[in-house]
């Protein structure tokens, strides 16, 4: 289902393929095994996926990916905030462990 929602086709056959699968999968259980919400599970994964552009793309270095990670986690914890809800996306313990974890 995985491969299948990345519209990953090649998975046995493309190296490339597979490391998208293996990253995106190892970062969705570990947010199923953090017990976060389908939301939060949902909020990790665009992070996983804005790290990836950040290397990709922006070439980013390691470091200056971590403080654009810490910013975009303060930014969602932020936004739900503004948006009158009381519901938080990560709690502060959540937001260390998910850079700790990236």
């Amino acid at each position: 289902k995985m491969a299948e929602f990345l519209n990953l086709t090649q998975v046995k056959t493309s190296l490339k393929e597979t490391i998208l699968f293996d990253y995106y999968t190892a970062g969705f259980w570990w947010a199923k095994e953090m017990n976060f919400s389908l939301l939060q599970i949902s909020g990790f994964m665009g992070l996983l996926n804005f790290a990836l552009e950040n290397l990709s793309s922006k070439r980013m270095t390691l470091g200056d990916n971590v403080k654009e990670l810490e910013r975009a986690v303060t930014g969602i914890r932020e936004t739900e905030s503004e948006e009158g809800g009381d519901l938080n996306l990560f709690s502060i313990d959540q937001g260390k462990a998910i850079i700790d974890f990236l």
